[in-house]
């Protein structure tokens, strides 16, 4: 458990947050942050306030890691989730069409990577699409520098994706070279932190926290580590902030993602526009500006080629969403209508 004697501020409480109280909740109830999401139970910390509650809401609107609530003072049941100022979410992994919900209320994504074969461009361009969408700060951290020769080279390729992305190299194990992350980590601010498996992520907690989470090895065949963590969950960072660490995420389906990847593939959102018909497919259609980008070497294919599957991708999922909800809104009227004459022939 958290310690109890933490204030509001401390759990990262803003005025974006109090003004959402009306007067009578401030008198009968007690905002509290979900700590931890178990199966069956909820982890939730307040001033003077450490203690497991039910399950609040359902799907997309259930209450996740990084959220608040208020409690009724009595009973302790929550009345209602607050506005959030941030949230992540993606499809269910499997053939579900469920989204699933990672994490709320994030100020800083730290989207770690290593200078090995795990470096991946198409994957960090999904990231930073989740955080773009989400209005969340991304900040790539790449680790495990003394792999390779110029770890420069991998920061310069980071630093392309995004215009004023912040990149920072360093070694997970010190935390004199782990201090650059330290402006994002203060009392009172929230760190996602994401990246696949075996990329040091549990090792960067262990120096921002001083915590003793277990780590693995790296295997030799593919220089990727052994998956460690299981469940998201708060850290208190030395700093004074927290840090919500979040399994290696091999299925990362993007959903309700256009803003964000228009933001990412800016440049190339920018080009579709100057061509000469909107619907263009870049493909054989006259006066193309994707087409002339890549006749110039203004765009790379593989860029576009990227960008092409990922909005594949979100307008899929976004179109399997908008049929899920279709059939659970005609589920809920005729279960109405069936209540309802079975009511009038109860009267009758």
């Amino acid at each position: 458990m958290t310690s109890p004697s933490l204030g509001l501020a401390d759990l990262g409480w803003t005025p974006f947050f109090s003004t959402q109280l009306e007067t009578d909740e401030l008198n009968n109830f007690d905002p509290v942050r979900v700590m931890a999401v178990h199966r069956g139970r909820i982890h939730v910390v307040g001033a003077s306030i450490d203690t497991l509650i039910l399950p609040f809401g359902e799907d997309e609107a259930a209450a996740t890691v990084g959220d608040w609530l208020l409690l009724d003072r009595g009973s302790i049941r929550p009345h209602r989730r607050l506005t959030r100022a941030s949230l992540f979410k993606r499809r269910a992994p499997g053939t579900g069409r469920e989204v699933q919900l990672i994490a709320a209320n994030v100020d800083t994504l730290f989207i770690v990577s290593s200078c090995n074969q795990d470096f991946n461009v198409a994957r960090l361009e999904r990231y930073l699409a989740m955080a773009r969408e989400a209005g969340v700060t991304p900040v790539v951290v790449l680790t495990k520098a003394d792999l390779v020769d110029s770890s420069q080279d991998f920061a310069r390729s980071a630093s392309k994706l995004l215009p004023g992305l912040v990149v920072e190299v360093l070694d997970a194990r010190e935390a004199e070279s782990a201090a650059v992350l330290l402006p994002w980590c203060g009392a009172g601010q929230t760190v996602a932190l994401v990246g696949s498996s075996g990329v040091g992520k549990s090792t960067l907690i262990n120096t921002l926290t001083g915590e003793g989470i277990a780590t693995q090895g790296i295997r030799a065949d593919d220089d990727k580590g052994r998956h460690t963590t299981t469940a998201r969950s708060f850290h208190r960072l030395k700093a004074g902030g927290w840090l919500l660490d979040t399994p290696g995420m091999r299925e990362l389906q993007l959903t309700d993602a256009e803003e964000g990847l228009a933001e990412v593939f800016a440049d190339i959102v920018a080009l579709t526009e100057q061509c000469r018909f909107s619907d263009c497919r870049h493909e054989t259609e006259p006066d193309c500006a994707v087409k002339a980008a890549l006749e110039t070497g203004a765009l790379e294919a593989e860029r576009l080629k990227r960008w092409r599957k990922l909005a594949a991708e979100n307008a899929r999922n976004d179109a399997s969403l908008a049929e899920r909800r279709a059939t659970e809104r005609s589920f809920g009227r005729m279960a109405k209508q069936v209540m309802e004459g079975k009511r009038r022939r109860q009267e009758e």
